[in-house]
């Protein structure tokens, strides 16, 4: 997973280097140092899990909202 430094100056995210990110790509930002209290094993694991999730969206091993949705249904 690709990440972006970046530090707030009067209550605007400034990122630390150029990217080459297009003009109007969207952002979800989440605090490096959050107060989430997990565990150095946890965050490894979910971390590693994430990593997992985007090598197989960006290998095609992916299915559609849809399909998830229909199986969901088939289970009640």
């Amino acid at each position: 997973m690709n990440a972006l430094k970046a530090h707030v100056v009067n209550g605007r995210i400034v990122v630390d280097e150029p990217t080459d990110l297009p003009d109007g790509t969207e952002l979800y930002l989440v605090r490096a140092h959050s107060d989430d209290e997990m565990a150095e094993d946890e965050r490894a694991e979910l971390e590693a899990a994430i990593d997992e999730g985007l090598d197989d969206f960006e290998a095609g091993r992916i299915v559609d909202e849809e399909t998830i949705r229909a199986k969901l249904r088939a289970y009640r």
